[in-house]
């Protein structure tokens, strides 16, 4: 493929902050050999500096939860429709969507079925719950590319082309985090506890998490009135609505550092982590981190989802280890006082700092790959079979 091929185009679809690093790191490895392609579709910020032109805010897509994403249907289904018959008339060299399987399976299978080759980037937990689905993919996707080793039997055993190309963040993450420089960025002392308060980067992660991390640091702070608190947001909407639920709860009296964004800062300062469950808590590992995995959602999507699932872990550095190396409290066990008690064993244990250190940093080497590069020649090869193949003349 030429390096100048400006006819190219590349659509693409990320969901949420995570798929927006994800995507990132996907183009930086893409753009190198296709300096003029064009690149559009559903991203971020991050995906913006390769060049990537988004054709709707990338919060539109950020809902979880099944009621949640009921009450969004119809604006979904719009933004989802508008964007297939966009690229079905645009008809792009190669559609990739990152993450958001709810929104993206969907559309691929109706891009792939007119012709137009699908990559999808990062496999949905289908070894985790919802296993069927692998069906609906088979359907959507002419190329999977996964970030964990495991994943890639379980789609070849489906007769689904498959890359692993290792995790991105464990690219991007240093082996061993440069805390003082971190603390120095964030204007921290060098010395003294810091805790890392992550609840999610979607609203609704926000709604139902902030308010028991908040109280949970709270009692740390009575325990130890030295200990500092950062929090890094998605975005100025989340850094806005994290301040109401704090300050309608009563909370604003505990001295919170919100950061715009910086979240691999404030994880690389940090001495443990308070975090949601998800791609946050697998970073939080790769910088060698003791932390505490506690997710909240609607009663009624917990009341659905606690009964699907195929294994007792739902945080990614439990489920890679097999094991509970790190505390998990969801739901009603996600309670401040458990919140607090939880981390504060783990900061007051140096014996087990050390072996978590030791447990992440072989996870981190286990993960790594050239990520940008493997996952941007899987593509260009899609592309590349894709042109061979005989054109679809229209009916006379």
């Amino acid at each position: 493929m030429a390096d100048t091929d400006s006819s190219t185009a590349i659509a693409m679809v990320a969901g949420e902050s995570s798929g927006d690093l994800l995507a990132s790191r996907l183009l930086s490895g893409l753009r190198p050999h296709l300096p003029q392609a064009r690149m559009y579709g559903i991203g971020g910020a991050r995906m913006a500096e390769y060049g990537f032109i988004s054709d709707w805010p990338m919060e539109k897509l950020s809902v979880n939860g099944l009621f949640e994403v009921l009450a969004h249907y119809r604006e979904l289904k719009g933004i989802q429709i508008t964007l297939r018959d966009r690229l079905l008339a645009d008809k792009p060299d190669v559609f990739i969507g990152v993450d958001a399987p709810d929104f993206n399976f969907g559309l691929e299978a109706q891009l792939r079925q007119a012709g137009i080759p699908t990559v999808h980037f990062i496999g949905p937990s289908i070894w985790a719950w919802r296993g069927g689905r692998i069906k609906k993919i088979a359907r959507a996707a002419s190329h999977m590319l996964v970030i964990f080793p495991f994943e890639e039997e379980i789609y070849r055993k489906a007769g689904i082309p498959v890359t692993y190309v290792g995790h991105p963040l464990a690219q991007v993450i240093p082996m061993v985090p440069d805390v003082a420089a971190a603390r120095s960025a964030l204007g921290l002392p060098a010395d003294g506890r810091v805790v890392a308060i992550m609840p999610g980067s979607r609203m609704g992660e926000l709604k139902h998490n902030t308010i028991a991390f908040v109280q949970a640091a709270r009692i740390l702070a009575q325990r130890d009135p030295g200990m500092r608190f950062i929090a890094p947001m998605a975005g100025e909407k989340q850094s806005r609505f994290f301040r109401e639920l704090v300050s309608q709860a009563g909370l604003q009296d505990l001295p919170i550092q919100l950061l715009d964004g910086q979240s691999h800062t404030a994880m690389a300062a940090a001495d443990a982590v308070l975090v949601a469950s998800g791609t946050a808590s697998l970073e939080v590992a790769l910088y060698k981190k003791p932390m505490v995995i506690a997710y909240k959602m609607m009663r009624a999507t917990w009341e659905i989802l606690r009964h699907m699932s195929y294994q007792p872990w739902i945080g990614l550095p439990n489920i890679l280890a097999r094991e509970f190396l790190v505390p998990e409290l969801l739901q009603h066990n996600a309670t401040p006082q458990a919140l607090a008690d939880a981390l504060w064993a783990q900061l007051e244990d140096p014996a087990r700092q050390e072996m978590l250190r030791q447990r992440f940093t072989a996870m981190h080497h286990a993960l790594l790959r050239d990520t940008a590069n493997e996952s941007a020649q899987a593509v260009l090869q899609v592309i590349e079979q894709n042109r061979r193949q005989p054109r679809r003349t229209s009916p006379a």
